[in-house]
C-alpha cells in the first residue's frame, strides 16, 4: 500500500468515526417542546406494543413455530429485551436527545455506526407500523366478512412472491389518520394515545379473565396422533417445534418489545427526562410481561395451537366458541389498542429523521419544525406516507420479521455502546476518540490490570476496547455456529462444535478481563447494574435472536443496508453537521499558525 493510499484511508476512517460533540455547542432551547410526563411516557411505552404484539404475533408464532411454548418464547424475548432496556435507561440519563439509539452511538461509537443505527430504527419503526396498520385491516376485515379481501382478490390481485395477495388500502387510511393526529401536537396526540391505552389494557384484562372459563389443559398436551392429517403441527405435547421452536419464536416474539425505543426517542419533549424516562420504562415493561405471558397462554388454552388463526385469532377463537358478545367487545378493545399502538410506532419516526437530519446525515427539510404545532410536521407526513405504502403491498409475516432484525441490531450496539462510555478514560470522555496517546507497551501486568488501577487511563481504554472487539467477534461466532450446528453432520458438525467451545472459553475470559479494567465514575440517576456481565449477555442473546431469522430476511436486510450506506456516500459524509464543525475548527488552527 502506498503512502498516498495509506493517507486517503485513514483520512477516510477518521471522517466516519468522528463523533458527535456536545462540550462546544452554544447551549439553545430546544425546538420541540417539553411536555411528557411518566404518564405520558408509560402510555407510549406501553401502547406501541400493546397492539400488534398481543393480538397477532401471539396467534402467528403459536401456530406453527413454538406451539404452546409460545409462552417460553415470549418469556425468552422478554429477558433479551429487559437486559437491552436498561442499557437503554443509562443512555437516556446520559444524552435526553430525541433520536434514540442514533444519537447514543454518534456520541460513544462514531458517524458511520451511528447513520447505519439511525437507519435501521428508521426502516424498522417504519416497518413495524405498518405490521400494525396491517393487523388492524384484517381484523376489521374479518369482522365485516372480509369485503375488502374478496374485492381486491377478484379484481386487483398481486401476482408476485413475498407480498400481499392484495393492496391493502384499508391499512394506509389508518395510517395517514393517525399520521395526521401525531403531526398535530405532541401533547394532542398523548392525550388520544393516553385514552386508548386504558381502554387497550382493559381489553387484555377480559380476554386473560373471561380465557380462565374456557381453558382446557389438554390444549397444551395434544399428541401427535391427536392432530389432523395434513396438518403441520410438529410432535405435539407442549414443545411440538422443540427447542428450536422456541427460540424461532422468541426471535419473531422480540418485535412486541420494541416500546422503550419510542420512549427515548421523546427525550427533547420530556420533563424531567434524566429520571422520567428510566423509570417509564421499567413500569412499561411490567405492564407488556404481564400482557404478553397471561394473554399468549389462555390463547393456546382456549384452543388447539395448530388451528390458531394468524390473522386475527381472538376474533375467531370467540367466535368459534359461541360468544359473539365477548367476539365484538373483545374486538372493539383491539381497534383502540391497534390505534394507540400506531400512535406510538409512528412517534419515534420523525423524531429520528428530526435528529439525522439536524446533524446534516439526512435532508435538512426533514428538520424542520412547524411553529405552531412544534412537530416535525414535514417529517410525519412523510413518514406516514411511505408507511402506508409498505402496508399496501407488503404481508404481515415478512413485516414482522423484518422490524425484527433491525431491532435486535440496534439493541446490540446499544449495549456495545454502554460497555465502550463505561471504560473510557475521563479526561477523554468529550472527545471519546479511539486513537489513544501511549507507548504501545502492554504486558501480562497490563492485561489483568495488577497494578489495580482505580479510574481509565488510556491504557485501559484501549484495553477494553480491543476486549469489546473480541467479544463481539467471539459472540458472533458463538451464535451463528450453535444456530447452524444442526444442520451439519460428520466433520462440518465437528468443526462446529470446536468453534463453540473456543469462542466460549474466548466469551468467559473477556468478559473476565473486562471484571478486571476500572470504570468511568459518574454520578448518574440509572446505571446498569453488573457491568459488564448484562451488556455482554444482551449482545450474545440479541445476536443469536438476529441469526435465528431467516435467510430471507437477512437478504432483505442486507438491501435496505446498502440503499442506507449509499445515501450517506453521496449525501450525508459531505454535509455532516459535525464534519463542517471540524473542519471549521482546523481551517481557524491554520489560520492562526505563525508563517515562517
Amino acid at each position: 500500500m502506498t503512502n498516498d493510499t495509506w493517507s486517503i484511508a485513514k483520512n477516510l476512517f477518521k471522517t466516519v468515526t468522528r463523533k458527535k460533540t456536545f462540550d462546544d455547542e452554544v447551549p439553545k432551547k430546544s425546538q420541540l417542546k417539553r411536555t411528557l410526563n411518566l404518564i405520558d411516557l408509560t402510555a407510549l411505552g406501553v401502547g406501541s406494543t400493546l397492539g400488534c404484539g398481543v393480538y397477532a404475533l401471539a396467534g402467528t408464532v403459536a401456530k406453527s413455530i413454538a406451539g404452546p411454548a409460545v409462552v417460553l418464547s415470549f418469556a425468552l424475548a422478554a429477558i433479551a429485551s429487559t437486559f437491552s432496556g436498561v442499557c437503554y435507561a443509562e443512555f437516556t440519563c446520559r444524552l435526553p436527545k430525541a433520536g434514540s439509539a442514533y444519537v447514543y452511538s454518534y456520541v460513544a461509537i462514531g458517524e458511520l455506526i451511528a447513520f447505519i443505527i439511525g437507519w435501521n430504527l428508521l426502516l424498522k419503526n417504519i416497518i413495524g407500523t405498518s405490521a400494525v396498520a396491517k393487523t388492524m385491516s384484517n381484523y376489521l376485515d374479518s369482522l365485516l366478512g372480509d369485503p375488502q379481501k374478496k374485492y381486491m382478490k377478484k379484481y386487483f390481485t398481486i401476482h408476485m412472491d413475498y407480498m400481499n395477495e392484495y393492496p391493502d388500502v384499508t391499512s394506509f387510511l389508518f395510517i395517514l389518520f393517525i399520521t395526521l393526529f401525531v403531526a398535530w401536537g405532541v401533547r394532542k396526540s398523548c392525550n388520544l394515545n393516553n385514552l386508548f391505552t386504558a381502554l387497550s389494557m382493559l381489553t387484555i384484562c377480559t380476554v386473560i379473565v373471561s380465557g380462565f372459563y374456557f381453558v382446557n389443559l389438554s390444549n397444551w398436551f395434544i399428541p401427535k396422533n391427536e392432530i389432523p392429517a395434513g396438518v403441520d403441527g410438529g410432535k405435539g405435547g407442549f414443545f411440538p417445534f422443540g427447542w428450536t421452536g422456541i427460540v424461532a419464536g422468541a426471535a419473531r416474539c422480540f418485535y412486541g418489545f420494541i416500546s422503550f425505543d419510542s420512549i427515548v426517542s421523546a427525550g427533547e419533549e420530556t420533563k424531567n427526562p434524566e429520571k422520567t424516562m428510566p423509570l417509564a420504562i421499567v413500569l412499561t415493561f411490567s405492564f407488556i410481561t404481564f400482557a404478553y405471558f397471561g394473554l399468549a397462554s389462555v390463547l393456546t388454552l382456549m384452543w388447539p395451537y395448530y388451528d390458531q388463526d394468524p390473522s386475527a385469532p381472538l376474533l375467531v377463537i370467540y367466535d368459534r366458541l359461541g360468544t359473539p358478545v365477548l367476539k365484538y367487545l373483545v374486538t372493539g378493545g383491539v381497534m383502540f389498542a391497534l390505534f394507540t399502538t400506531l400512535i406510538g410506532r409512528l412517534f419515534p419516526i420523525p423524531r429520528i429523521l428530526y435528529a439525522m437530519s439536524s446533524d446534516g446525515l439526512l435532508f435538512d427539510f426533514l428538520a424542520k419544525i412547524n411553529k405552531k404545532t412544534k412537530t416535525p410536521f414535514i417529517a410525519t407526513i412523510v413518514c406516514g406516507v411511505t408507511v402506508g405504502l409498505l402496508s399496501i403491498v407488503f404481508d404481515l409475516e415478512q413485516l414482522i420479521d423484518m422490524a425484527s432484525i433491525g431491532t435486535l441490531q440496534s439493541y446490540m450496539t446499544i449495549c456495545v455502546c454502554v460497555l465502550i462510555l463505561r471504560y473510557t478514560d475521563a479526561n477523554n470522555l468529550c472527545s471519546r476518540d479511539v486513537t489513544v496517546d501511549s507507548d504501545g507497551k502492554y504486558n501480562f501486568s497490563t492485561w489483568l490490570n495488577l497494578l489495580n488501577a482505580k479510574t481509565p487511563n488510556v491504557d485501559t481504554q484501549y484495553i477494553s476496547r480491543v476486549l469489546i472487539l473480541v467479544f463481539s467477534v467471539s459472540a458472533n461466532l458463538f451464535c451463528t455456529s450453535v444456530a447452524h450446528w444442526k444442520y451439519f453432520q460428520g466433520a462440518l458438525q465437528y468443526a462446529l462444535s470446536i468453534v463453540i467451545c473456543i469462542s466460549v472459553v474466548s466469551l468467559l475470559l473477556t468478559m473476565l478481563m473486562l471484571t478486571r479494567l476500572p470504570q468511568t465514575i459518574e454520578n448518574l440517576p440509572f446505571k446498569v447494574p453488573l457491568v459488564p456481565f448484562v451488556p455482554c449477555v444482551s449482545i450474545v442473546l440479541n445476536l443469536y435472536l438476529m441469526v435465528e431469522l431467516s435467510f430471507r430476511t437477512w437478504l432483505r436486510f442486507s438491501v435496505c443496508q446498502v440503499i442506507g450506506l449509499l445515501v450517506y456516500a453521496f449525501y450525508g459524509i459531505r454535509h455532516s453537521l459535525e464534519g463542517i464543525k471540524q473542519q471549521a475548527k482546523r481551517d481557524e488552527e491554520n489560520r492562526n499558525e505563525p508563517i515562517l
